[in-house]
C-alpha cells in the first residue's frame, strides 16, 4: 500500500459514488425538510453498499468465478428494474400531490436498502480490478470507496435540501425522474 495505491482507491471511490449522489440528490429533493441523522443513515447505508459490493466481487474472483461471470450480464437489468420502480413510485406520488407535507413519510428503510443496493451493483466489477489485491489491501479499497462515498451523498443530500425547499411541489417529481434517467444510465452502460 503506497500513495499511488490510495489515490487509485480514491478515484475507485469517487467514480462509483455518481450514481449515490444522483440518488442521494433525489433524496434530498424529496424530503427537503430531513434531519442530519437520516443524512447519516442514508449517507452511510451508500458508503455501505460500495464497500460492500467490490469486496463481494474480489471474493467471487477468488472462489466462484463462473458463477459470478454467468450473473454478471443481469446486472444492469436489476439496477433499471429497481430504479424505474422506485423512480417512477416518487413521479406518480408527486404527481397526485402526495408530496404535501402532511403527507410526506420520507424514505423508508426498505427503500433506502433497495436504493443501495441498485446504485451499488455495478460495483461488483470492481472486484475484478482489485482481484490482484490481498485481502488487506481489498479491504482498505473497500474502506476508501466507502468513506468517499459516504462524503460525496452527504454533499448530495445537502444540495438536494436546498433545491428540494426551492422546488417544493415539484421536487419529487424531479427526484423520480433522477432515479429513473440513472436506471436507463447503468442499464444502457452495462449492455452497451
Amino acid at each position: 500500500m503506497n500513495l499511488l495505491f490510495v489515490f487509485n482507491s480514491i478515484l475507485l471511490g469517487v467514480g462509483l459514488a455518481m450514481d449515490a449522489f444522483s440518488v442521494s440528490l433525489a433524496n434530498g429533493l424529496n424530503e427537503p425538510k430531513m434531519k442530519q441523522g437520516k443524512m447519516t443513515l442514508i449517507a452511510g447505508t451508500f458508503g455501505f453498499f460500495q464497500a460492500f459490493m467490490p469486496m463481494v466481487g474480489w471474493l467471487c474472483v477468488h472462489t466462484i468465478i463462473q458463477y459470478f461471470k454467468a450473473f454478471e450480464k443481469f446486472v444492469p437489468w436489476i439496477a433499471l428494474i429497481l430504479l424505474l420502480y422506485i423512480g417512477g413510485k416518487m413521479v406518480i406520488e408527486g404527481i397526485k400531490g402526495e408530496d404535501e407535507e402532511v403527507e410526506n413519510k420520507g424514505l423508508s428503510f426498505g427503500t433506502l436498502i433497495v436504493q443501495g443496493i441498485a446504485t451499488s451493483i455495478d460495483a461488483l466489477s470492481v472486484g475484478f480490478t482489485i482481484a490482484e489485491y490481498n485481502l488487506p489491501s481489498a479491504l482498505v479499497c473497500a474502506l476508501i470507496i466507502a468513506v468517499v462515498t459516504f462524503i460525496i451523498s452527504m454533499v448530495g443530500l445537502i444540495l438536494g435540501k436546498k433545491f428540494g425547499t426551492i422546488f417544493s411541489n415539484k421536487a419529487t417529481i424531479l427526484g423520480g425522474c433522477i432515479l429513473i434517467f440513472i436506471g436507463i444510465e447503468i442499464f444502457v452502460g452495462g449492455v452497451f
